[in-house]
């Protein structure tokens, strides 16, 4: 069955425009690189929480797509730019309910 995490993350006031386009440019294409689905993305209301959601095959496939990702050189070269962007992060392991169209 499908992993779905729930990433909320509380960006640095007054730099999610940053932040979006450091996701575009760097993020997006290195979670593309490492198979690892972009479900969704959306900013709160005052722009202060950016949440997303990537999908895996199942649980191993999460741990091992992830610890991949996390331990390439792509990621080495971005990871303090990145942070730098992020206050508070949060991460969530969910599983859509029996009528979510997520099924």
């Amino acid at each position: 069955m499908a992993v779905h995490e729930l990433r909320i993350y509380t960006i640095n006031r007054g730099m999610m425009d940053a932040w979006l386009a450091c996701f575009q440019k760097d993020i997006i294409p290195l979670s593309k690189a490492h198979g690892i689905l972009i479900a969704a993305v959306w900013t709160n209301t005052d722009r202060t929480e950016f949440i997303w959601v990537r999908t895996f095959a199942d649980e191993e496939d999460r741990k091992r797509r992830t610890e991949v990702l996390y331990g390439s050189p792509a990621w080495e070269a971005m990871r303090d730019r990145v942070r730098s962007h992020i206050a508070k992060t949060e991460v969530r392991t969910v599983e859509p309910a029996p009528f979510s169209a997520l099924r």
